[in-house]
């Protein structure tokens, strides 16, 4: 009598899980195809108006500094905010010095667009082959996570795009070694800057969420968070040096917002340990009134 093995009906094969997980590749890259698509037809509007923006000393960060110091330097005796901000234009150029530079520029421009401007879709395709291997009362906890992290990863972007993105530019477009030395800066430089600080930003903004599932599955607590408090501090500062510019201003404005999402963090995960607790709780009092027959 021959023994056969089959796989339950619930139940996937290694390979199975293979094709399912290419499928949402497949259609998350069509996503970011289309999207960029979209985006490459629209290349007045993302050249020129958003990744050219913070070029222009008009841009809304621009006047929003240059009015703050303004404001304060009439109000102190001394000089508190560099008036940097405050100009017609900025002492520099972007020059495309390879044949196919803006063609190239375009298109990988194009498709981080649709990288970013997809990316709830592209979490929903993580979330749809992630999903059916968990529980239905971690699928029910966990409800909302695409529309909060979506939410999360857009407001970093934005923060990147109008704090971080228009500091950088600001101090490494006006910085100068020697007057004999003029600042024209190559197209995939500028671009690459800009890229940097919008996605380092939105990868930032994404920690409760992070915290939220390391909490999940055991390797976070609240109270480990709050003993490395001080390290963390130390991440963080040293992360806001790599993203922004070489000055204390820049690193503590960008510091602020991921402090905060820190603290945000130790409460979410706290969050996460009580739930937790009350669940086993429950468990042990429901074996406790499980008679034995």
């Amino acid at each position: 009598m021959s023994s056969k093995t089959t796989t339950p009906p619930n139940e996937m094969s290694f390979l199975d899980h293979l094709e399912e997980l290419r499928w949402h590749l497949i259609r998350s890259v069509l996503a970011v195809v289309i999207i960029g698509s979209v985006a490459f037809l629209m290349k007045g509007f993302i050249f020129d108006t958003i990744i050219f923006g913070p070029k222009n000393m008009d841009f809304p960060t621009y006047r929003f500094f240059c009015d703050i110091a303004t404001w304060l330097n009439k109000v102190q005796s001394f000089t508190v905010i560099d008036s940097s901000f405050c100009g017609d234009e900025f002492p520099f150029s972007i020059q495309s010095r390879e044949m196919g530079g803006q063609f190239s520029a375009h298109i990988w421009t194009s498709i981080w667009a649709g990288v970013i401007l997809g990316f709830p879709y592209i979490l929903y395709e993580m979330w749809k082959f992630i999903s059916p291997g968990l529980h239905a009362n971690e699928r029910k906890n966990s409800r909302g996570f695409i529309l909060i992290a979506s939410i999360l990863f857009f407001i970093g972007v934005l923060f990147g795009y109008y704090i971080v993105a228009p500091l950088s530019i600001n101090f490494l477009g006006s910085y100068v070694v020697s007057d004999s030395v003029l600042n024209e800066f190559d197209l995939d430089s500028y671009i690459g800057t800009l890229k940097i600080s919008v996605l380092a930003c939105g990868i930032l903004f994404e920690l409760p969420i992070i915290i939220f599932f390391l909490t999940k599955v055991g390797l976070v607590t609240p109270e480990l968070m709050k003993k490395y408090r001080k390290i963390a501090l130390v991440v963080v500062l040293i992360l806001s040096a790599v993203i922004t510019p070489p000055d204390v201003t820049s690193q503590i404005i960008v510091a602020i917002p991921v402090i905060f999402l820190y603290q945000i963090s130790i409460y979410i995960s706290g969050m996460v340990l009580r739930k937790e607790r009350k669940k086993a709780e429950k468990e042990k009092k429901k074996n406790r009134n499980v008679k034995p027959n």
